[in-house]
């Protein structure tokens, strides 16, 4: 039980990272990223090559996030000059043409074939029965670092801007600001974060697929930072723990009811999961963290 508990704190600490690169674009800047999962690719990708190739972990790690915040500078280059609707198109263009890349680019990532070996953090550092505990608590101390630069980021002179731009483009135009200057190192920062919680997945999982990198992921973290309130970084912690709550609990039903099979019980978590945010949509659309609206004061 104990062994189930860290696993599901780890993939919540990395959804919440990479909700937190998400909320920075949309939350904070007005950038809609539908794709999201590439820049989490390429951070695992880019870290797990580089420690098969004998560079220590860590620095792995590290480079990943660099190399990721890098790849999004031409796509921010292209992309930001555009409307909101071209963005959202060429950001999920731009996941699928990384899955597809590590699909068929064999004599990089093995394709479909995985990427196995990847060395796992900590490992020779701490015992083997204890690795994913330091696993956890790793990705808790980088969480909250990260939540403490992004606080501070849109705290700073460069965060108001973001926000100013997110409300009215036209009028930081008008006052002689570069948009998509501001939107560019926006989408870098983000995507960095995506990277790092993609490079703690390599690193925990030790195996890398393209098929674990589909779209479906992007409309999670979507789901997460929906709930929670795309404005609010406590936010954002919430909205995941809740989707990776609901996610994995909804793992049970199945035992609780039976007659139900696999392929029912994943039609009806999807189903319940598209209900659940068309009433959030509804009735409570800017999350649960969200400002309360005249109506609810009322």
């Amino acid at each position: 039980m104990e062994a189930y508990l860290i696993a599901i704190s780890i993939g919540i600490l990395i959804y919440m990272m990479m909700a937190l690169g998400l909320s920075l674009h949309f939350g904070f800047t007005g950038l809609v990223n539908f794709g999201h999962v590439g820049f989490f690719a390429i951070g695992s990708y880019a870290s797990a090559l580089l420690s098969l190739q004998g560079v220590p972990v860590l620095l792995s790690m590290a480079m990943a996030a660099i190399v990721t915040a890098l790849a999004a500078y031409p796509l921010g280059i292209i992309a930001l000059r555009l409307g909101s609707d071209y963005l959202a198109i060429v950001t999920l263009g731009f996941s699928e043409s990384v899955r597809m890349m590590l699909q068929t680019e064999e004599w990089l990532t093995r394709g479909m074939h995985g990427l196995p070996g990847i060395p796992r953090l900590f490992a020779g550092w701490v015992p083997s029965n204890h690795i994913d505990f330091w696993i956890m608590v790793s990705l808790l101390g980088a969480n909250i670092l990260m939540f403490w630069v992004v606080h501070r980021v849109v705290r700073s002179p460069f965060g108001r801007v973001i926000e100013a731009i997110r409300d009215n483009e036209v009028a930081v135009r008008a006052l002689g600001k570069n948009p998509a200057q501001f939107k560019t190192r926006s989408l870098m920062l983000g995507a960095g974060l995506a990277g790092l919680a993609g490079a703690f997945q390599a690193h925990y999982l030790t195996f890398l697929s393209p098929e674990q990198f589909v779209p479906l992921i992007t409309f999670y973290i979507w789901i997460a930072i929906f709930i929670g309130g795309v404005h609010r970084l406590a936010g954002v912690a919430l909205g995941t723990i809740i989707l990776v709550g609901f996610l994995e609990g909804s793992r049970f039903v199945k035992d609780v009811f039976g007659g139900i099979s696999e392929v029912q019980m994943a039609s009806a978590r999807i189903w319940i999961i598209g209900m659940a945010l068309i009433l959030i949509v509804l009735y409570r659309p800017q999350g649960i963290f969200g400002p309360k609206t005249s109506k609810e004061k009322a």
